[in-house]
């Protein structure tokens, strides 16, 4: 399926083909969001499904497009209908009320809510209820060669996944090989875990650094995914059931929510050199997954930085070969992974 030996090419397919096939074999009901390498100091998940409520996606919305961090929902969450002094309308947070009102603060400046004095003290006001967007969350470790050794190295970090509870799902998704059964059915997992095997149809032509992105820009949001992911053990609900009224757990789900919402998962071109003169984008599905021409291969966030002793920068007159004047390729590379992502979180909320 994918030749490529970096697991960061695997996971950036897991996550479009969350996008466009959410939930497994069955219809879609909810919206869904998708975002990677996110999670707890203590965790860290691969692929992040957010599962919510299209009304409440939609009423999301109000609050822009960033991520509001745990000061900020503390605020807006409780900002009152109606003007009242902010240590009147908002439960104690459990810190000295100087860190709220600088929350407050940034929330004015986003117009979060809205602020006003009454001498010396600061009055809010919601500019709209915040809504309860979220109903489910569902952790995806990416593991394409499930091996014995990969699987005994996963099996504590699944078995704390379970019993945390902070997720509602958890999965593995692993490369399918056409056996029979396939062997991941075979390695010691949890058995709450659900797995699913995933392939796609390959175009394994490279595009070039220029047409991968000029060739892309007219047809992509039209373009159908073609993955195939077959449910090969379907996961148990992990949510305990005395901790569906938990504040705590409540509270940390939609930090995590949150997260997910305003980071989501193409940033890989902020972390890595699509202005480098050998970076490519490959077509698997309807999936870009970054290539190396050097490398021969899907690369690394890591390796792909400015310390690649194989990094060169692009030709400047890759920049006049009707490109526009703001940037060549590299900046034309950003610029379809962020259509890209708007496209998408613009159909979410339809």
């Amino acid at each position: 399926m994918y030749p490529g030996d970096a697991e960061f090419g695997f996971e950036l397919l897991v996550c479009r083909w969350a996008e466009e096939s959410w939930p497994p074999e069955e219809p879609r009901r909810d919206a869904v969001v998708v975002a990677r390498q996110l999670g707890t100091r203590r965790r860290r998940w691969d692929t992040v499904v957010l599962e919510c409520d299209p009304a409440g996606l939609r009423a999301r919305r109000e609050f822009g497009e960033r991520e509001l961090d745990s000061d900020l929902l503390h605020v807006v969450r409780n900002a009152p209908a109606e003007w009242a002094w902010y240590r009147d309308a908002l439960p104690h947070p459990g810190y000295p009320w100087r860190y709220v009102r600088e929350a407050i603060h940034r929330a004015d400046a986003r117009d979060l809510v809205e602020t006003r004095r009454d001498g010396n003290r600061i009055e809010i006001r919601q500019v709209a209820p915040y809504p309860d967007w979220l109903r489910r969350i569902v952790a995806i470790e990416n593991k394409p060669d499930l091996d014995a050794s990969a699987a005994r190295a996963l099996a504590g970090q699944l078995e704390h996944d379970v019993e945390t509870a902070l997720a509602d799902e958890v999965w593995v998704a692993t490369e399918a090989t056409g056996e029979r059964f396939e062997p991941a059915l075979l390695e010691d997992l949890p058995v709450d875990v659900g797995i699913v095997a995933l392939s796609v149809d390959v175009d394994d032509a490279a595009a070039s650094h220029e047409d991968a992105v000029a060739g892309d820009r007219d047809d992509h949001l039209d373009h159908r995914v073609e993955f195939d992911g077959s449910v090969e053990w379907y996961p148990s609900e992990v949510t305990p059931a005395d901790a569906a009224a938990d504040d705590e757990r409540r509270r940390r789900r939609l930090e995590l929510a949150e997260r997910a919402y305003g980071r989501g998962w193409r940033s890989y071109h902020e972390t890595m050199r699509p202005d480098c003169r050998h970076f490519e984008l490959r077509r698997f599905g309807s999936a870009l997954v970054p290539n190396c021409a050097v490398k021969r291969r899907s690369q690394t966030a890591a390796e792909c930085a400015g310390s690649c002793s194989e990094f060169e920068p692009e030709p400047p007159a890759w920049r006049t070969r009707g490109w526009p004047i703001e940037g060549g390729p590299g900046k034309g590379i950003k610029r379809l992974l962020r259509e890209r992502r708007e496209w998408i979180r613009a159909r979410e909320y339809e």
